[in-house]
């Protein structure tokens, strides 16, 4: 029988405001062979988030302890503000049942994972325009106009990056996109370099 070797972490990475987390988490409803990576944060929760839900919300002390034990895959520091990490054993067990994993990081955390001996596969995900990317920000009302345009600001950045990734994805109707997204990760599942040996597991089963 031919045998391949199917898990791999699938990295989200989007401007703030750009639907990432939207499009995860219709992903993880519709496709039963998915987990949610939770990262450790030391911001405070917003809104109706839940510790161990939609992070791990830490101290700075006990995050700085981790950095140190190792437990990170990638780690960064986000608008200069709070810390965001991802449990690199976590990631190893999961991949090892074998199920993917997907999370939603920065182009920071994606390019330190990207190092990594980690399997993976990078999708960046655009809104068709700034001026979409603002009316979103704007809407969403959870920042301050100073806010909005730190965020605007650090997206021109972050767009530099589109060529560090495997995949772009515009997301302008977002059933489209979260088809994209689906639809990466299954090629992704057949692409040739995950496979062993299939030639000779294919001869071997006529002898």
């Amino acid at each position: 029988m031919i045998q391949k070797s199917s898990s791999f972490l699938i990295i989200l990475s989007a401007p703030s405001g750009g639907g990432k987390s939207t499009i995860l988490n219709e992903i993880l409803l519709r496709m039963d062979c998915v987990d949610y990576s939770i990262s450790y944060t030391t911001r405070a929760p917003r809104g109706a988030e839940q510790n161990g839900v939609h992070y791990h919300f830490v101290n700075e002390q006990d995050f700085e302890t981790r950095i140190e034990s190792g437990d990170f895959l990638e780690y960064a520091k986000v608008f200069g503000k709070s810390w965001y990490g991802t449990s690199i054993s976590y990631i190893k067990s999961r991949l090892q049942l074998p199920r993917h994993v997907i999370m939603d990081i920065d182009v920071q955390g994606a390019s330190q994972i990207a190092a990594t001996d980690i399997p993976y596969v990078k999708i960046f995900i655009i809104p068709p325009s700034m001026a979409v990317l603002k009316d979103r920000l704007v809407k969403r009302g959870t920042d301050s106009a100073e806010d909005i345009q730190r965020r605007l600001d650090t997206a021109k950045v972050e767009l530099n990056c589109i060529p560090e990734y495997d995949y772009l994805v515009i997301n302008d109707d977002l059933e489209q996109a979260i088809t994209d997204v689906m639809n990466i990760i299954k090629a992704e599942e057949n692409r040739v370099t995950r496979y062993n040996k299939p030639m000779q597991e294919f001869l071997q089963e006529e002898q």
